[in-house]
């Protein structure tokens, strides 16, 4: 083999970073062991143990903190928690842009927010200008915006013109709210969280792993926030003030403390969720006893300080914020009533413990900021001249820098601190008054925190308020079982795969194949973590069917041993041969589907890009272990005068597999009449029984709900059909005691408490099957919410994407085989492949025991099936190419059936070991990818079937045409 050496270094390298990356996991595996050691249960407990190591180097001068960011996520549906996509209110920018009252302008808006809302392939802008048009034909957009946008909107200027500048504003605004949003989420402290803007300029994907409080989520996302600069205390000032507060607390705490042994009520007080919000009010609360004064809650009270001046109270430690913030409200009658207190936003300590408390003075009647964020127009991270310190840069309009030379004038020798959604990020010192609104903030800054305070300041004020438009929340008890059946699953299709490997080829060479699949799954495993990839239930099933297509590459090496070994060679030349002639096919089909991949990865989102991109990675690492490191480990033995009795062939193998010769040409016909009576009986089917379209489709929300006994679902829709308006459906998943509810109630609703009040109508509906003493949420194991524009663009999505995958393998079979009938009779052969799913899917979907619904993850299962099936296609016509040139006068019909008929055993084997796998996943892989492995089945069988019977004989009588037309040519 050539290029030993290389392929050599290059799998000890890729050894080494596989095992670099994966250490990261093991690590922090076993520091969450000793968290929950240490916590024993106590959620609490166990954050607070991984807090105070968070900054602690514990392994290769890596922080916890950094090490948790490198393990392989966990998606949602195995560890639990939240992921949102959320849509700017593109409305609410043009009507800031228009400042008019137009009817015309406000009544195409109104039908724009309506079309957007219900769904539409088209973005908002291009739906406005479509019904503006339509309502006023000779109507200008420049009338409308050139007042406001004067800058960039003349009064000359075309549709096309005021479009593209629309377009850019609103860009403008999603920046700006994608800004917002990951400042808040950072603040949220979730680990390993995900926010990234999806195609639609207008949307942002939020995942938040390990969520466990929905509704606070919902608030945090979809509240208005607002940049403000405000006026401050020195704490000097306020002296007289926090001695009064000292006295008073400290009177306070004794008298807890005294009152402990016979009063609770008097110990204790109410802690807000977020310790660092000053906001008391909270849905969850927990008890937590003061028992000190003011002062000493602080590690350093400046305000106690002889000397100090500036803003800043103190600094305190983040578990005791809470019970300053309890002391500031309950005696906020002793400060003057324009003083405010904030936290600081990020810790001032390297273990990130301590932060800094702030005293600002409101300003005006209100008692407010002295200036809102809005009046910013650009900021800009950069270093000082001469490379020095990083500093921020500023620029106001007009009216703001009216306001702020104002401000800077009055406050001369003060600080501004500058606040986003209630927290400081900055208070620098103002050192003379500032003209014509260009500021400069200095500090020791670092690059990262320059760069957080532009984007701060970039923020603004929200240019636009978002609203939920889908939404998953999955409970952790639901992700745990889904990692208990993943694994189970895994384990036993694995050892399925050694055995079955061992019974074809012998101990031996079937142990070749098992160790090149443990290293397929450790070098997928390694990648997964170097990309720091999130893994999800259908990442699992991706895996696992890589694993499967992997036995492919090896059966193919091996069954041109086999055909070698039968032709008179000697073994080493057998193997020899049997590697260079498989590699054309093993080639050809790992590149298709990997073109299916990188289709699933680009259309779809969520758990199907997790699939798309563990296939990916699994069917590349493949390539290299079976074609090139199983090779090495023969060509070691064989030097070592080891292994030389092999035949790869086993009793079981000659019992069932022969050598065939079978008339596919002539048969064909029949499996065509078959499959058109098929297509006869699925399309009535589909017309009467249709199909079990799911809420990705159609919009709504499934909530799945386990009682502590067997129900009915019957039962259950009944009760639920008063409370949810008629819309409800109600299916089993798993056991008898645990059921997906489905309506489309209220999706329309824009209330903000909509989720609360379905929550609320489904425990009103449900009581009789409510244990007592618990309410519906302890019953609630995951929600999801799908807005009927997200269920638009999904099916536009799915549509494109299956379009996309067989125009793709048409063109790849076009530039490989260099001939159009291969290409027609691939095409025909996978259209059949989706539509028998499609067609079984609907016959099937009202008696099956597992829901079959018509969802993202289906059509991820019927790109799949279109990147598997396409392997049997492939190989047939590689041995057809092949055979072709050893023997180009050979007729026509004779070359496909032997090419056929040579890879046969390799095609059972093939779909043999695939279809063990599947059926270990259908039976053990749990409820969340029981419908995606079915429609598997179901494509694995029919695609062997067309591969055999439709692909090769549509090829074939395309080609025959072909040679018939140019024998009757004149000859030249």
């Amino acid at each position: 083999m050539q290029n030993k050496g290389f392929i050599k270094v290059f799998a000890i390298i890729l050894t080494l970073i596989c095992l670099f990356y994966l250490s990261f996991t093991v690590v922090g595996r076993q520091y969450n062991k000793k968290a929950d050691a240490y916590a024993k249960g106590d959620l609490e407990l166990k954050n607070q143990y991984l807090d105070s190591l968070s900054t602690e180097k514990v392994y290769l001068g890596y922080t916890l903190k950094q090490i948790r960011e490198k393990e392989i996520g966990l998606g949602l549906d195995l560890k639990g928690g939240m992921n949102v996509i959320v849509e700017m209110d593109v409305a609410q920018v043009l009507r800031a842009l228009a400042n008019t009252d137009d009817p015309q302008f406000n009544q195409a808006l109104q039908e724009t927010i309506v079309q957007n809302r219900k769904g539409s392939s088209s973005d908002f802008i291009t739906l406005f200008r479509q019904n503006y048009e339509r309502i006023n034909p000779d109507g200008k957009l420049a009338n409308i915006f050139s007042i406001t946008m004067s800058d960039r909107v003349t009064p000359t200027a075309t549709n096309d013109q005021v479009v593209n500048v629309l377009r850019q504003e609103v860009k403008s605004a999603a920046d700006n709210s994608f800004n917002v949003l990951r400042t808040r989420i950072d603040r949220f402290g979730v680990v390993a969280p995900n926010i990234q803007r999806l195609d639609q300029a207008e949307r942002i994907l939020i995942e938040m792993p390990g969520i466990t409080e929905p509704e606070r989520v919902r608030n945090l996302l979809q509240g208005s926030a607002n940049l403000e600069f405000w006026k401050t205390y020195n704490v000097n000032e306020l002296g007289t003030y926090f001695n009064e507060i000292n006295t008073r607390s400290a009177e306070y705490a004794q008298a807890v403390r005294g009152a402990a042994a016979t009063s609770t009520d008097s110990a204790t007080i109410t802690e807000t969720t977020d310790s660092l919000t000053l906001d008391s009010s909270s849905a969850e609360e927990e008890k937590m006893e003061i028992n000190k004064s003011f002062v000493e809650y602080f590690a350093q009270p400046y305000f106690a300080m002889s000397g100090a001046s500036g803003p800043i109270v103190g600094t305190a430690a983040k578990n005791d914020t809470a019970a300053v913030n309890y002391l500031l409200q309950r005696y906020k009658d002793i400060f003057p009533a324009d003083v405010r207190f904030k936290w600081g936003f990020k810790p001032i300590d390297q273990r990130e413990t301590y932060f800094e408390l702030y005293a600002l003075k409101g300003d005006g009647t209100r008692r407010g900021p002295a200036l809102e964020g809005d009046v910013v127009t650009n900021a800009k991270a950069d270093q000082g001249q001469q490379g020095s310190a990083w500093e921020v840069s500023m620029t106001m309009n007009s009216a703001g820098a009216s306001r702020w030379a104002t401000i800077t004038g009055a406050e001369k020798g003060k600080s501004i601190a500058i606040v986003l959604d209630g927290y400081v990020y900055s208070a620098p010192t103002v050192n003379d008054r500032i003209e014509g609104g260009r500021s400069s903030i200095s500090g020791r800054f670092t690059p990262e925190e320059a760069g957080d305070l532009e984007n701060v300041l970039k923020s603004g004020k929200m240019k636009a308020g978002v609203r939920i438009v889908q939404e998953d929340v999955v409970g952790p008890s639901l992700g745990q079982e889904a990692i208990r059946d993943g694994f189970v699953s895994f384990v036993i299709a694995l050892i399925v795969l050694f055995i079955f490997t061992c019974l074809l080829y012998g101990i031996i060479p079937g142990m070749v194949i098992n160790g090149a699949l443990l290293i397929n799954f450790f070098f997928t495993l390694g990648v997964l973590a170097a990309f720091q990839a999130v893994l999800t239930l259908p990442g699992i099933a991706g895996m696992i069917l890589s694993l499967a297509m992997a036995v492919d590459a090896n059966v193919l090496i091996n069954e041109r041993i086999k055909e070698e070994l039968a032709n008179g060679k000697s073994l080493r030349k057998a193997l020899e041969d049997g590697y260079k002639n498989a590699f054309s096919a093993i080639l050809d089909s790992n590149l298709t589907t990997i073109i299916t991949g990188i289709i699933l990865a680009i259309f779809g989102t969520g758990p199907i890009k997790g699939f798309a991109v563990t296939l990916i990675i699994g069917i590349s690492v493949s390539f290299l272990t079976a074609v090139f490191l199983t090779r090495l480990v023969y060509e070691y033995q064989f030097e070592k005068n080891r292994w030389q009795k092999l035949t790869f062939n086993t009793g079981f193998s000659r019992a069932i597999f022969n050598v065939y010769n079978f008339d596919f040409i002539k048969n064909s016909k029949k499996i065509i009449l078959a499959i058109l009576i098929f297509g006869v009986v699925s399309i009535g089917s589909l017309f009467t029984l249709k199909l079990n379209t799911g809420i990705d489709f159609t919009g709504g929300r499934n909530y799945i709900v386990r009682f502590d006994q067997p129900v009915k679902t019957g039962d259950i829709e009944q009760a639920l059909q008063p409370v949810l308006g008629g819309s409800a459906q109600v299916i089993t998943i798993g056991s008898s005691n645990q059921v997906r509810i489905s309506t489309n109630y209220m999706i329309d609703s824009e209330s903000a408490t909509v989720e609360d009040d379905l929550v609320t109508l489904l425990g009103e509906g449900l009581k009789d099957y409510i244990a007592p003493g618990s309410s519906i949420n302890d019953h609630i194991l995951s929600s999801q919410k799908v807005g009927p524009s997200v269920a638009e663009d999904t099916m536009k999505n799915a549509f494109l994407a299956l379009t996309i995958a067989l125009i793709c393998m048409g063109i790849y079979i076009f530039a490989r085989f260099r001939n159009w009938a291969f290409s027609v009779g691939t095409v025909a052969a996978l259209s059949i492949d989706t539509f028998a799913v499609i067609g079984f899917y609907s016959l099937l979907w009202k008696v099956m025991p597992f829901s079959m619904e018509i969802d993202q993850t289906f059509v991820a299962a019927i790109l799949t099936i279109v990147g598997y099936s396409i392997n049997d296609k492939v190989v047939v016509f590689d041995r057809f190419r092949e055979v072709h040139q050893l023997y180009p006068k050979r007729e026509l019909r004779a070359l496909f059936n032997d090419s056929m008929n040579a890879v046969l055993a390799r095609t059972i084997n093939t779909g043999l070991s695939t279809i063990l796998v599947i059926l270990c996943i259908l039976f053990l892989g749990g409820d969340a990818v029981r419908s995606f492995v079915f429609a598997m089945l179901i494509g694995v069988v029919v695609g062997t079937v067309t591969s055999l019977f439709i692909a090769s004989p549509v090829a074939y009588s395309i080609m025959r045409t072909q040679q018939e037309k140019k024998q009757l040519e004149p000859k030249k």
